[in-house]
């Protein structure tokens, strides 16, 4: 037997699993969670707090590489995160699925 929760998250999984497996929408939903992950490198950088690093660091550093690794960075957790929370949901809608 099923709760009502569990009959509305079946509900909700059949009309839009579709939808949130694309990740084009995995990507714009996933990003801002990205971002988090690489703003505090940008800010680090960025407040030079550690002198002879920021010496070392402009003589033999890009600031652009920096800007593309924190691009990266962003879109690979972006995607993986909610890539592993489609995946949660799509095992509790077959577990749900087989138990009702």
């Amino acid at each position: 037997m099923l709760t009502e929760e569990e009959k509305t998250f079946l509900e909700y999984w059949e009309k839009n699993r579709d939808k949130e497996k694309k990740w084009t929408r995995q990507l714009m939903f996933g990003l801002p969670l990205g971002l988090i992950f690489g703003l505090p490198i940008i800010l680090n950088y960025l407040s030079g707090w550690y002198k002879r690093a920021n010496m070392v660091g402009n003589t033999q550093f890009n600031p652009n590489v920096l800007i593309v690794a924190v691009l990266i960075i962003a879109v690979f957790v972006a995607i993986f995160y909610k890539r592993q929370r489609w995946e949660q949901l799509e095992q509790r809608y077959h577990e749900l699925k087989n138990r009702g």
